[in-house]
């Protein structure tokens, strides 16, 4: 079994936000894998597809980003995923604008929803697909007002082939494991 977790704040305000891309991703996979992502359980809202023979449980925390660990380390817990199954998606603002960077493991990297799910696993030993947002200094704006603004018409494009190529990620760290895909996706 597999929780696989697209990082981002809930309601329509936040919706289309540089840090809501976690978010996003999962909606995408929704559409192209025919699941839904309805069910509210554990402050987050969840979905679920088989997946060869894997169990595949998407989430989606209702928590806020800051918090977004007190929803993860439930699920974890109530459905015994290990946490090497645990895959976080979350947006970065150190990576080039629709790169991705795959880690089996590592700190949080400054991402208050990675440090809340570390601090509530007990742990750094959970997979990480980190989706490049651009830089806030590249903006000339403050970090909060980046990364809670919308994205840009030219963005669009390179992000959604990020959320693309995020998915297909994930399928890969199920079918291949994370050495193949980390070489797979983290070269430029």
């Amino acid at each position: 079994m597999y929780l696989v977790v697209g990082l981002g704040n809930p309601g329509n305000e936040y919706r289309m936000t540089r840090h809501n891309i976690g978010f996003e991703t999962l909606d995408y996979m929704s559409g192209q894998y025919n699941f839904k992502i309805n069910k509210l359980k554990f402050k987050g809202l969840s979905g679920e597809m088989n997946y060869k023979s894997e169990k595949i449980i998407f989430l989606k925390p209702q928590t806020y980003m800051n918090l977004s660990g007190d929803s993860v380390v439930e699920y974890v817990n109530f459905y015994k995923i290990p946490v090497e199954h645990v895959i976080i998606i979350s947006d970065d603002t150190a990576l080039e604008r629709g790169r991705i960077r795959i880690r089996a493991k590592g700190g949080a990297g400054g991402h208050n929803g990675l440090k809340s799910i570390i601090y509530q696993l007990r742990s750094e030993d959970f997979i990480r697909i980190r989706m490049g947002i651009g830089s806030a200094a590249n903006e000339n704006i403050q970090l909060a007002d980046f990364v809670l603004g919308r994205f840009n018409k030219d963005e669009i494009p390179v992000l959604e082939n990020a959320i693309i190529k995020t998915s297909n990620a994930v399928f890969d760290i199920i079918d291949n494991g994370i050495d193949y895909t980390m070489n797979k996706y983290n070269s430029k």
